[in-house]
């Protein structure tokens, strides 16, 4: 199976400025390259390809030795294919009929990782085997960098990236052939659903509580967003600002990864088979403005309801659980939500008017009572198990 690690980087002071330069020079191999595409298209209607500014990016690292050419050729072709991908993906909505959104220049700021494709290839991975007390990558034109591993790397190490967090770097590995870790079985199934109450409520009656690290931590990014807003364009003051409000997003961001993380390896060790629904989350999350001809209604209510869904992290909890999954080797199934929650368990009955409340579930049909959620997760459940059967029956 694949896997990714993920370190945080000790570099030197003279490392810093270097790692600083190799994102400042790939942005601008990355913006040229899309000025190359846009300026051939509009002049001579001409599409340019991977191919054609890969072949063109050996005179340009001959032509500027102590600029592009001291990077990696390979990180730059990397870079390349990033570009190539994005218009690919551009095409793609177009034929669909969704928001094209064309491939964006890169500003400073908007352009934080750099990849090696290959171990060993401008980059190397534990370069240093002779200090075992402490692991370095080598990363070319910047040197052996310090590793902050806290956990073994196991597989075969195939791309190395390099990504920039606030004043962090991290360095990011993606490993092939990892063993699975399988846990003892349990020969229990359960079936769970998501929501803003509760992160995560089992068909068992257990509740999992939602942190809302970002309801927590609104009263200080409104702050540092406010001293953000009083700030001169291109000042010290403004970049120190920029700098804060980014520290506390990005901590919002790990408490809520760090939570995920906690609430599946739960499920995982006490579960054998788990049924969760299968959220269109941005579908969900869209929203209710609606256009200056048909305006929307609820539109504060909606804003406020994707604003809780987004902080509860669900697209987050479901990607870590998938992994942990696999690594277990316990089975995950996915289920159409349609109708869950408002689906009586004991006669079957489906309406509307089942659900009282956002936590009080009534039937109109048997009278039975339930909590909403675990009235949902229940029937998330015999969803499940019921595809499962199919699926092995076929």
């Amino acid at each position: 199976m694949r896997r990714t690690y993920r370190f945080l980087l000790r570099p030197t002071a003279k490392q810093t400025v270097a790692l600083t330069a190799c994102l400042d020079d790939h942005r601008a191999l990355y913006n040229a390259a899309l000025e190359h595409r846009r300026t051939a298209y509009a002049k001579a209607g001409v599409g340019v390809r991977y191919r054609d500014q890969s072949a063109d990016l050996k005179h340009i690292r001959a032509d500027d030795a102590g600029g592009q050419g001291r990077w990696s050729f390979s990180s730059q072709q990397a870079t390349l294919r990033r570009l190539d991908k994005a218009f690919t993906a551009f095409f793609k909505r177009v034929r669909e009929g969704r928001t094209p959104g064309f491939p964006r220049f890169k500003g400073k700021g908007w352009f934080d990782t750099v990849e090696w494709p290959k171990d060993g290839d401008g980059c190397r991975w534990d370069a240093q085997p002779k200090h075992p007390s402490a692991t370095f990558v080598r990363l070319q034109g910047v040197g052996h960098v310090r590793v902050h591993r806290h956990r073994p790397v196991r597989g075969t190490v195939k791309t190395i990236s390099v990504k920039r967090e606030g004043s962090r770097w991290y360095v990011i590995l993606s490993c092939d052939e990892v063993p699975a870790e399988l846990l003892p079985a349990t020969g229990v199934a359960v079936g769970i659903d998501l929501g803003v109450a509760s992160l995560v409520t089992t068909s068992d009656g257990e509740h999992m509580d939602n942190p809302r690290h970002l309801a927590v931590s609104a009263d200080r990014l409104a702050a540092a967003q406010r001293d953000l807003a009083r700030t001169k364009r291109g000042s010290a003051r403004r970049r120190k600002a920029v700098a804060w409000v980014a520290a506390l997003h990005g901590k919002v961001r790990r408490q809520r990864l760090d939570g995920a993380h906690k609430a599946a390896l739960r499920l995982v060790r006490h579960y054998d088979v788990i049924a969760h629904e299968d959220l269109q989350i941005t579908n969900m999350t869209r929203s209710a403005v609606g256009t200056i001809d048909v305006r929307g209604r609820n539109v504060a209510a909606k804003s406020g309801l994707n604003r809780s869904i987004l902080d509860a992290g669900w697209g987050v909890f479901l990607a870590v659980l998938s992994h942990k999954a696999e690594s277990a080797g316990r089975e995950l199934i996915a289920v159409n939500p349609a109708h869950t929650s408002r689906t009586c368990p004991r006669c079957g009955h489906v309406a509307k008017e089942n659900r009282v409340s956002q936590a009080a579930f009534r039937c109109t049909a048997c009278g039975h009572v339930a909590h909403a959620d675990v009235n949902a997760a229940i029937n998330i459940l015999r969803a499940g198990l019921a595809l499962r059967d199919v699926v092995q029956a076929a």
